[in-house]
């Protein structure tokens, strides 16, 4: 079982650190919210994606592959949620305000510990990432239940050092977008990432 976590770390960090959907949800969030109010979403992307894992590899991913038309119809419905992801930061305001002042919060808000976990199923390279794990680790010799396991605690321990770190990121560029129309820039950035993360997903 050493072996798999061996051979696996290297795919999950690869996977959990480089920008995608969560990332770009997570940089956002802490950017316009601050740290503090985006770590319930960190540890929900971060569980929540465990679980996903855990339930491809207890036989959620065979009915998928049963019925392709339910993993294609999530595809593009998880596409569609991206791009309303998307919209939403782009018109994100929670920054503090030009005159550097109290901060000014608009109506808007960070996603919950609850919205983090459940983004995972409407996340097209959470499902990408997932599929791909237990199909390309898991052997039929060892219990598939136990190397389920295994690999989403792998992607748990590594997917949260790595999600928190764009949070830090986000939180930190902050600083420097202290004026409406900086933080406007950032937003139309992370929305457009984001938009171009589904994009690569179709190709």
């Amino acid at each position: 079982m050493w072996e798999l976590v061996l051979t696996l770390v290297p795919f999950a960090i690869s996977m959990a650190a480089t920008p995608g959907p969560n990332n770009v949800l997570v940089a956002a969030s802490a950017t316009n919210f601050g740290l503090r109010r985006t770590l319930p979403s960190v540890f929900g992307v971060v569980l929540g994606f465990g679980l996903m894992i855990l339930l491809v590899g207890l036989g959620l991913g065979q009915v998928l592959e049963r019925f392709p038309l339910l993993h294609t119809g999530l595809k593009y419905a998880g596409a569609a949620y991206l791009l309303y992801l998307a919209w939403r930061i782009a018109n994100a305001g929670g920054g503090a305000t030009a005159s550097g002042g109290a901060a000014a919060r608009d109506t808007s808000r960070p996603p919950s510990f609850i919205e983090g976990a459940l983004f995972q199923w409407v996340n097209p390279k959470a499902w990408i990432v997932a599929l791909g794990a237990i199909a390309t680790y898991t052997v039929a010799e060892i219990s598939l239940a136990l190397q389920a396991m295994v690999i989403a605690s792998v992607f748990v321990v590594v997917a949260l050092p790595s999600v928190g770190a764009w949070a830090l990121l986000g939180a930190g560029a902050a600083r420097f977008l202290q004026t409406p129309r900086r933080l406007r820039a950032f937003n139309l950035a992370m929305a457009s990432l984001l938009i171009f993360s589904i994009a690569t997903l179709f190709l």
